[in-house]
């Protein structure tokens, strides 16, 4: 059986930034993947129809985290940079 490929979506700019959160230990979290939530930087379901997946996740202790916002990210749900490149190809092709 073939796994759906996801839909792309696309990010408005203003999310092309991390989101610092406040993890609480042992709390799950569902981070949003598609970028189409309403909430971000967490899941709300909007994902449905697209092929995308939340990334559940809980952390051992209380712990500030920058969640991506980009959803480019090579490490889900964290940020590692990506927005960065992302941002500047936005930002050149509106010249």
């Amino acid at each position: 059986m073939d796994e759906q490929k996801p839909t792309p979506v696309d990010i408005p700019v203003d999310r092309m930034v991390p989101y610092r959160t406040r993890a609480t230990r042992d709390k799950p979290i569902r981070w949003c993947s598609c970028g189409l939530s309403a909430n971000q930087p967490f899941c709300d379901q909007a994902h449905r129809g697209t092929g995308h997946r939340p990334k559940a996740f809980q952390l051992p202790e209380d712990i500030t985290v920058a969640l991506c916002g980009c959803k480019a990210t090579q490490n889900p749900p964290y940020c590692d940079g990506s927005h960065l490149a992302a941002t500047a190809r936005v930002i050149g092709s509106a010249t």
